[in-house]
């Protein structure tokens, strides 16, 4: 019975990282053109950092628990820097700072994130399914 409600457990968890995942790269793209933040400076692209859970109490050690976020991380990839004289945030050589954030690669995650999300939901759905059945069999 606990290994059933294991798989179910490792799904949510998954499925969990997996949105914040898809918010991180939302709050990305919704960034991709801030060139002033309340820290000051341009945006900084945020990446989700996954780690695997493991059981606290020492139990079987192959096995893992699932998936959490660990942290969330500003990305240090160097800002774009272009040429624009006329912009309020430009330096003495006319040059903004524009974010680190490339909106072809965060479609990228964002499709790979929602695909894990419904791989998941996949999962999750046919575990329940089994169980379900399982328990009329006993019924039976």
């Amino acid at each position: 019975m606990n290994s059933f409600f294991g798989n179910l457990d490792v799904s949510l968890s998954a499925m969990r990282a997996e949105r914040r995942r898809m918010d991180a790269v939302m709050s990305n793209i919704a960034h991709a053109s801030t060139t002033r933040t309340p820290d000051g400076g341009p945006y900084r692209r945020k990446e989700v950092v996954f780690s695997e859970m493991l059981d606290a109490q020492g139990g079987n050690a192959e096995h893992g628990l699932g998936v959490q976020v660990t942290e969330m991380v500003q990305s240090q990839d160097p800002f774009v820097r272009v040429h624009q004289p006329g912009h309020p945030d430009a330096d003495a050589d006319g040059y903004v700072l524009y974010p680190n954030v490339k909106p072809a690669e965060e479609m990228v995650d964002l499709m790979a994130s929602s695909r894990s999300y419904e791989a998941n939901v996949t999962a999750f759905r046919i575990a329940r399914e089994m169980f379900q059945r399982s328990l009329e069999m006993g019924r039976a």
